[in-house]
């Protein structure tokens, strides 16, 4: 009977210790400066900010890391130069078919049709009206005209640029061309 009496002690006392226990106050910090770092001023009187500009500019001249500037305008002008001059940089060995339709078939076949006929699911439903076929005579599409409105966009088809990287506009282009000399034969 003593034994109980100590082992029900023991469990009041030990259920007290446990009870008062405050979980919302953090516990003994060892290192402070790990767990509650100081805080700078981003804009503070510090040797990049002494003229009291808020913010740097880039350098002139410099290129965002991943981006190269597109050396064509956003207008006929530009559209026009494109479509006479500029080339695709991707030898044959370096296009891959098999990619460039799974990347055509996200962003293009939805519209433009698995075909490149002016077929896609949103033509078939009315929702877009007017998208020509890849082999129209009046059109003449190239290379350069295909990557600068995939850069720019056109009409009612958006820019690409943000969605594709250089070398997947370049493999849509190459699978667009396949498109066009399979709907001309």
């Amino acid at each position: 009977m003593k034994s109980l009496v100590k082992i029900t002690i023991i469990a009041l006392v030990f259920a007290s210790f446990v009870s008062c226990q405050n979980d919302s106050r953090p516990n003994y910090q060892f290192m402070p400066n790990m767990y509650e770092s100081v805080g700078y001023e981003a804009y503070s009187e510090s040797d990049a900010f002494r003229t009291g500009v808020e913010a740097q500019l880039p350098a002139e001249g410099s290129i965002a890391r991943g981006h190269m500037p597109f050396d064509y305008a956003n207008d006929i002008e530009g559209y026009m130069l494109a479509k006479t001059n500029l080339k695709s940089p991707l030898d044959s060995t370096q296009i891959d078919l098999v990619e460039a339709k799974v990347l055509y078939d996200i962003y293009c076949g939805i519209c433009h049709g698995s075909k490149g006929d002016g077929q896609g699911n949103l033509v078939k439903r009315e929702k877009i009206l007017g998208i020509p076929k890849y082999d129209d005579i009046g059109r003449a599409i190239t290379e350069g005209s295909i990557y600068h409105t995939i850069y720019y966009g056109k009409n009612t088809m958006g820019s690409y640029a943000n969605q594709l990287n250089e070398e997947e506009r370049w493999q849509v282009v190459a699978y667009v061309l396949d498109l066009k000399a399979k709907l001309e034969k």
